[in-house]
């Protein structure tokens, strides 16, 4: 029996939050970031989960940055900090059946935090992959974790979450997941 907050691909999405031109250069560890977001999503998309986006106000802070973008094909905007502001976003993770949610984009204090909020709100189950959420300042990241963790968020990391949601070396996508694990050791490794 699994305990209530372990994932798995079956029940879980990946939401990915306003990882956008001309925010992204200004982002903390922005490389890094970027490369586990990536990961997060080829992860997904091998495990089969439904993986969400958004871009806030594309208009003035542009697209999603072009190496997600390409992964991302549907990214509704908004003008609201939170997500859960977009029905499409709420709609989808009722009707796929998925009741926790990974977290993953920028910033961590705003979007991501009123994002985590709502959902919490709305009783999903928040999954925070730390280190595929940031900010420009480090204060506002690290107090943002603390009050998502302390709504009841659950805090993990990006290698965590694909690794919950495989379950195990039987799984089918395991030999896909262990190459992508790789390739992401080499590319935070240089």
């Amino acid at each position: 029996m699994a305990h209530a907050t372990q994932l798995s691909a079956a029940d879980t999405a990946l939401l990915v939050i306003d990882v956008q031109e001309k925010l992204v250069p200004k982002i903390i560890d922005t490389e890094r970031l970027q490369q586990n977001i990536a990961f997060l999503i080829d992860a997904a998309r091998l495990l089969h989960m439904p993986v969400l986006a958004t871009e806030q106000y594309p208009k003035g802070l542009g697209p999603t940055v072009a190496p997600l973008r390409e992964r991302l094909p549907e990214r509704p905007d908004k003008v609201a900090f939170s997500c859960a502001a977009v029905p499409s976003v709420v709609e989808t993770l009722h009707r796929e059946a998925r009741p926790k949610v990974v977290l993953a984009g920028i910033e961590t204090h705003v979007c991501v935090l009123g994002t985590a909020l709502d959902l919490l709100a709305l009783d999903f189950r928040v999954y925070v992959a730390v280190d595929a959420v940031g900010s420009r300042y480090r204060i506002d990241h690290d107090l943002a974790l603390r009050r998502m963790e302390q709504a009841g968020a659950v805090l993990t990391t990006s290698e965590t979450v694909v690794f919950e949601c495989v379950g195990g070396a039987g799984h089918p996508a395991f030999k896909g997941i262990s190459a992508l694990v790789q390739e992401r050791m080499k590319a935070l490794a240089s």
